[in-house]
């Protein structure tokens, strides 16, 4: 099973069991990387700013990864317009991550991404980690080692309650339904 397969997989397993609106998101500190320099994200640091989308991705250097990292990098200065940051988080180990977040194809030095190695943030998100999938491989040609978490979006708002979940759709989908929604906090 390739990594089409696998991931294939992983949307099939996907009920959409994460965690409902209003509820209060699980808080994280994590290794991250932004432009290829790891520091440790705390999700309830970054709430002291404003909303936060946190987005689940099932691998960095995968077709719809890259391109919703892409997507969020060009809409970088609409997600701050709307006064909200943006953190993406997979199984990825951190040097994997760092790569991938200083890459300008991908997340372009704009993204911060957070390593999540063993599925404990997806899972306290409510969200389905699949088993690492020994024949899968990224887009480079390079084996990914590790499990994936299913692609879902939580727009959490500033007081730490979950404002809006994005799932089920196209990578790109999944960014324009994450800025609709903290377009539509700002305008509260």
């Amino acid at each position: 099973m390739g990594l089409v397969g696998a991931l294939g997989a992983l949307v099939a397993l996907s009920a959409f069991a994460a965690l409902e609106n209003g509820v209060k998101a699980p808080d994280f500190s994590a290794k991250a990387a932004l432009d290829g320099k790891e520091f440790t994200y705390s999700l309830s640091k970054e709430l002291n700013k404003g909303p936060v989308v946190v987005y689940f991705y099932p691998s960095a250097y995968t077709g719809g990864c890259n391109l919703q990292a892409h997507t969020f990098a060009t809409k970088r200065e609409q997600f701050d317009a709307a006064g909200a940051s943006i953190v993406g988080v997979s199984l990825d180990d951190i040097g994997r991550l760092k790569e991938f977040s200083g890459d300008p194809e991908y997340c372009a030095g704009k993204i911060p991404v957070a390593s999540d190695t063993d599925g404990s943030i997806a899972k306290s998100y409510g969200l389905k980690v699949g088993a690492a999938n020994a024949a899968a491989k990224d887009t480079r040609g390079v084996e990914i080692k590790h499990g994936f978490a299913e692609r879902t979006t939580f727009i959490v708002n500033k007081d730490g309650t979950i404002a809006a979940t994005v799932g089920g759709v196209s990578p790109v989908e999944n960014v324009d339904q994450a800025l609709a929604a903290v377009q539509k906090l700002k305008a509260k």
